[in-house]
């Protein structure tokens, strides 16, 4: 008998959402009313069964619906999207999705996700054109030579730096960009490319699991929750410190091992096929560092810092952030002097080769939007508001954190999830008589932890761009994220009781 491979990305996402649709069948549907701020009318749009009804956009019509939350937080954008109101859970006619609804949702969800999969394909597309201009090869070669006997401050610094965008500004998906720029790196400085694959994911992951002042998380789970965002930064502070240090030493433990033996890599087998992928094959270690080249890796760096910029201060997303990568990829064919007529042809290459990973972007969206469709996200999270009634109050702590990593499989936005959860998640931490800031570290966490594994989240995507199987992640990432959850669940009890 042939040996039994893993499935695919593409196919692990269609037997999850193979799953969701044949949950819609038995899980009640339901829905919480929601709440929404209309900056035209300067009013609030409260949405119950379907219908709507205009209320004044004022502190009394918040405190009526039991939402702590400074009718400032809504006027001046902060909570931009329609939240949960407490106690307004209605059960509803079942919808369960069909046959049709099944082949339609990755359809929906390509159409839904087209933001981050177009940001995606001129990523690729720029890459094509950097690759023929000779730029990465040169390089590489360069960064090969100064960091020879010291190629472990690549690690350090690479996982640093992308965490530190993850804590400040929520640096995700964005990070799609990293991957085929840096693994070559990597793997010139004879590491895998599961090492150069976990400092940039594992680095975005500790980031935003340990947020300090991202606005898609921290802000508006605070916001959402009535609370400062600063309360309890100091604790997220100590979090992101510690889970770093973990994390960089994890990776190092691995780096070290697999320089010192190749054979030890749990992507051994694929050591060819990667060098093939990645040009390690072909790279021409002697292509000179010229000017020309120098401006060009020039160009290409200032687009990631524009990007950065944008986002963090002039509120870009991703119709900012795209267009300034095909601008980039435009001055840098004029500035390699490329004919028009191949720079197209290779921009077209260089994006075809990421359509793979827009497809499963587009396919975990997909998932959502069936359970969306067939209304169970508000019971599931209906049914784990009420599980920790009468807890002690560092039981209730970790048990939130397992609830929020379990709703992070149906709902992965961490903005979405905040808005939705926290009016109802936040009054629970009265009950046991904590501060609210509790909630928005669980739900940070217990998120943040999941994501590293999460198939509809960026993980799928991302091992498709590595070309590393699903299977072979899990066994690189369990030990840590087992070191990771045992470290969270402990600060999070001391964090309740001192």
């Amino acid at each position: 008998m042939k040996k039994l491979k893993f499935p695919t990305a593409q196919t692990i996402l269609i037997l999850i959402a193979i799953l969701v649709t044949l949950l819609t069948w038995f899980v009640p549907a339901g829905k919480y009313d929601s709440l929404a701020y209309n900056a035209t009318s300067d009013t609030f749009i409260k949405t119950s069964l379907g219908k709507t009804v205009e209320l004044p956009a004022i502190q009394e019509t918040l405190e009526h619906l039991s939402i702590k939350i400074p009718i400032e937080k809504f006027t001046n954008g902060d909570i931009y999207k329609p939240i949960s109101i407490p106690n307004t859970y209605n059960k509803l006619e079942s919808k369960p999705q069909g046959l049709a609804d099944l082949a339609q949702s990755p359809i929906k969800g390509i159409i839904a996700a087209a933001d981050i999969i177009f940001l995606i394909l001129i990523i690729g597309g720029l890459i094509g054109i950097m690759n023929l201009t000779g730029a990465f090869d040169a390089g590489i070669s360069w960064m090969a030579k100064v960091l020879k006997g010291r190629e472990y401050f690549l690690i350090i610094v690479v996982t640093i730096l992308i965490a530190a965008g993850g804590t400040t500004f929520g640096l995700a998906e964005e990070t799609m960009a990293f991957y085929p720029i840096l693994i070559p790196v990597f793997l010139a400085a004879k590491y895998d490319a599961m090492v150069g694959l976990a400092c940039i994911f594992l680095g975005s992951g500790i980031g935003t699991m340990c947020s300090t002042v991202n606005p898609f998380s921290t802000i508006i789970a605070s916001d959402a929750a009535g609370i400062n965002w600063t309360t309890g930064l100091t604790n997220r502070v100590i979090m992101f410190v510690l889970c770093l240090v973990i994390t960089i030493l994890y990776i190092l433990y691995y780096a070290k091992r697999v320089k010192a033996d190749p054979a030890k890599s749990l992507i051994s087998d694929q050591k060819e096929e990667l060098e093939i992928l990645f040009g390690l094959n072909t790279m021409n270690t002697t292509t000179k560092f010229t000017p020309r080249l120098r401006l060009i890796i020039t160009v290409f760096s200032l687009c990631f810092v524009i990007m950065i910029v944008g986002v963090s201060f002039l509120d870009w997303w991703f119709v900012e952030m795209t267009t300034t990568f095909l601008v980039g990829a435009i001055i840098i064919g004029v500035i390699a002097r490329i004919k028009e007529s191949i720079f197209v042809e290779t921009f077209a290459k260089g994006a075809a080769e990421l359509l793979g990973v827009a497809f499963i972007v587009g396919i975990a969206r997909g998932v959502t939007i069936l359970m969306e469709d067939g209304l169970i996200s508000d019971t599931i999270l209906y049914h784990a508001s009420t599980v920790t009634q009468g807890m002690n109050k560092g039981v209730f702590a970790n048990v939130m954190l397992f609830i929020y990593g379990g709703l992070s499989f149906f709902m992965p936005s961490s903005s979405g999830m905040a808005v939705l959860t926290m009016p109802i998640m936040s009054p629970l931490a009265d009950t046991v008589n904590i501060g609210r800031e509790v909630i928005v570290d669980t739900y940070q966490y217990g998120m943040g932890l999941f994501y590293l594994i999460n198939p509809t989240a960026l993980i799928l995507a991302a091992l498709a761009i590595v070309k590393i199987g699903f299977d072979k992640w899990l066994k690189f990432i369990i030990p840590l994220l087992f070191i990771l959850l045992i470290t969270t669940m402990a600060f999070l009890t001391w964090s309740v009781y001192y």
